[in-house]
């Protein structure tokens, strides 16, 4: 039984080390990838906001439209607005691919532009959702802006318009060594955006429901899947008891 605890432990402990680190606080995302509407709206706000720039080359649009409820039809009015090296929209089956190459993204940005289909798994709900909601206008980076969440990004705030300005706020903050220095603390609207508060947290919810969705499309299935795998293996465990009762007999 030690073991087996020790060895519980150890395959834990990454996660726990990843969930503790950075020190920055995350609110809580309200994600539900069952919630199909939601996942309709977040696809549409990913193909406006960010496949302009960011791939999520693990994904096809037919999965998309098989797994919300999205016809082919809707699918190339609403969703499909990328092309492929022809120059012709791609197809219901083509990849969420991205036209921008790396060179450019370099040149433009400093670095390349990460592909998003597993963006979920690698940061988590909670990180990109209050990425998504912190960031602050800061003169001395190259694109304007800043984020309390990841220090120094060079993304723009490609959201700004929905959202409005937002600016730094500064507090004390105490440092491990006993020091204090006065750093950014949080963030507060200066300028609204063309959506309410309540409204842009709404569709950064729905825009984050679609990256944990698309980081494992199978997510429902296996977890249907696995309450009956653990019904199953506890009927087994009754059966094996009995039976090793009768074989100590």
């Amino acid at each position: 039984m030690k073991k087996l605890i020790l060895a519980f432990l150890v395959m834990i402990a990454p996660s726990v080390a990843f969930a503790a680190g950075g020190n920055v606080h995350l609110d809580e995302a309200n994600i539900d990838v069952s919630n199909k509407e939601s996942l309709q709206r977040g696809a549409k706000a990913f193909v406006t906001y960010c496949l302009s720039c960011h791939g999520a080359s693990y994904m096809r649009y037919s999965r998309l439209g098989q797994d919300a409820d999205i016809s082919d039809e809707q699918l190339l009015e609403n969703i499909i607005f990328t092309r492929d090296k022809k120059g012709e929209q791609n197809k219901v089956g083509a990849l969420m691919e991205v036209a921008m190459t790396d060179d450019y993204a370099k040149a433009a940005f400093g670095s390349k532009v990460p592909d998003l289909s597993v963006i979920a798994r690698s940061r988590g709900a909670d990180w990109l959702y209050t990425y998504l909601r912190t960031f602050y206008v800061d003169p001395t980076r190259p694109m304007g802006v800043n984020n309390t969440t990841f220090k120094n990004v060079g993304m723009p705030n490609v959201l700004w318009q929905l959202q409005g300005t937002q600016q730094a706020v500064y507090g004390e903050v105490h440092k491990e060594n006993g020091s204090v220095e006065e750093a950014v603390v949080g963030v507060e609207l200066v300028e609204e955006g063309t959506m309410t508060p309540a409204e842009y947290d709404l569709f950064v919810t729905d825009l984050v429901n679609y990256l944990v969705y698309m980081g494992e499309p199978i997510q429902e299935t296996r977890k249907t899947m696995g309450i009956y795998v653990v019904l199953f293996l506890f009927l087994l465990f009754i059966f094996a008891y009995f039976l090793k009762k009768e074989y100590r007999k």
